[in-house]
């Protein structure tokens, strides 16, 4: 889904970029415009640095910057769920609005409430448990659980281990759950207009057993 709007973009900013995965692959296909990622983590952002040839910033969403310099946005991996008070969404939204240029595109997704993902996380599932190599080059495993559920917010404790079960760090997050008009409203009010609205990586339409709530919304 996104890696094609980003070939066809010519200035593309990624917040909560992470590793650097989804502009690390646009170069490899072959991209020549402008390439920027925005993320908190210190730690990402190092292996991100693998590639030169993209620009790497540390920073929130509300760091993106008044620049009127992009064509497109992206927030993937769910980023956008990290956003977890009213007053952090629209200071979010303000500053993605003030990245873009006229008629630039942003583009994110969030786990539908609908859904209930969260009372099927688990680390006794073995589905729910990622598998990872850090920067030093360790085999690690990533689990969560519920810690507790509060309206739209939700509370995980994540562990990282060892393969033999030795925890290493241990990890709390937030995450808020909106439904589609809760985000589209969101989004007018900082001065977009909803493209489109899908509940799928196929783009089929946002319906009573969706999954997901992918965003395509232009600044106006």
């Amino acid at each position: 889904f996104y890696l094609p709007l980003v070939m066809e973009a010519g200035a593309v900013l990624d917040v909560g970029c992470g590793t650097g995965s989804l502009l690390h692959r646009a170069r490899e296909r072959g991209h020549r415009g402008r390439l920027a990622g925005l993320d908190p983590d210190p730690a990402a952002l190092e292996r991100a640095r693998r590639r030169t040839d993209v620009e790497w910033v540390q920073g929130a969403a509300v760091d993106a910057g008044p620049s009127g310099a992009f064509e497109l946005v992206t927030m993937t991996g769910h980023a956008f769920q990290d956003l977890v008070t009213d007053d952090e969404v629209r200071a979010s939204l303000a500053a993605i609005h003030g990245a873009l240029c006229a008629g630039g595109r942003f583009a994110f997704e969030t786990r539908h409430p609908q859904a209930r993902a969260w009372e099927r996380w688990s680390s006794a599932n073995p589905d729910d448990v990622a598998e990872f190599v850090d920067g030093a080059g360790r085999a690690l495993r990533y689990g969560h659980e519920v810690e507790s559920v509060d309206g739209d917010l939700v509370t995980v404790r994540g562990t990282v281990a060892a393969p033999d079960g030795t925890v290493l760090r241990v990890l709390r997050e937030r995450l808020r759950f909106l439904g589609a008009e809760a985000v589209t409203g969101f989004l007018v009010e900082a001065g977009f207009v909803v493209d489109g609205q899908f509940g799928g990586w196929d783009r089929e339409a946002v319906t009573a057993s969706s999954r997901e709530v992918i965003t395509l919304a232009r600044r106006v």
